[in-house]
């Protein structure tokens, strides 16, 4: 694996050390969750019970934490589809619970725009990572309910989650607008009528 930075082939990281950065990883993504991208280190520290000598050691930069969130969320997403599939009593009930988790991813991702505006290519490279890993995942979902016969079947996984994202535009600026509840309803209308 490249680092990207020095070209050469990055240490494949100790199973400990893992799961410590997906712990600070989470705690992050809890805590720009709550408070947005801006929100101080010492909350991502106290989030994940550690200094912040530890996040600054994994994570220097600002820019470097929030990338790593993002990077983090998409492959959360992406693996949770087929464990609620598993999990749960229908595939719709699945896909409200996936795209709850799209939801909160979307919002770390607004927040990563202002951070990589300079970086025209590394935004281009994570918007077609995030399609990559995250297209296939919707889609399964939608086609194991439209299959049950839950979901209309005329749906494309890139229109719900565009539709799921632009309900998400701007709901940290505005403390009376709640995405969720309209995310909800969009979810709401994909119902077949019984």
């Amino acid at each position: 694996m490249s680092d990207g930075a020095g070209g050469g082939r990055a240490r494949p990281k100790r199973a400990d050390a893992r799961r410590n950065e997906a712990v600070l990883l989470d705690a992050a993504a809890a805590v720009f969750v709550r408070s947005g991208v801006e929100a101080p280190v010492r909350d991502i520290a106290a989030e994940a019970g550690v200094g912040m000598g530890t996040i600054y050691r994994h994570f220097p930069t600002r820019a470097d934490l929030i990338v790593a969130v993002y990077r983090h969320q998409v492959e959360a997403c992406a693996e949770a589809g087929l464990d609620l599939l598993a999990r749960s009593a229908t595939p719709y009930a699945a896909l409200e619970r996936w795209i709850n988790l799209f939801v909160d991813f979307l919002v770390t991702k607004h927040g990563l725009a202002a951070v990589l505006q300079s970086d025209a290519a590394g935004s281009d490279a994570l918007h077609a990572y995030f399609l990559e890993r995250l297209v296939p995942a919707c889609a399964q979902l939608l086609e194991a309910a439209a299959a049950a016969g839950e979901i209309r079947s005329d749906l494309e996984a890139y229109e719900l989650m565009r539709g799921v994202g632009n309900l998400c535009v701007g709901a940290g600026h505005d403390p009376r607008y709640d995405a969720r509840r309209l995310v909800g309803l969009l979810v709401a209308g994909l119902r077949r009528p019984h």
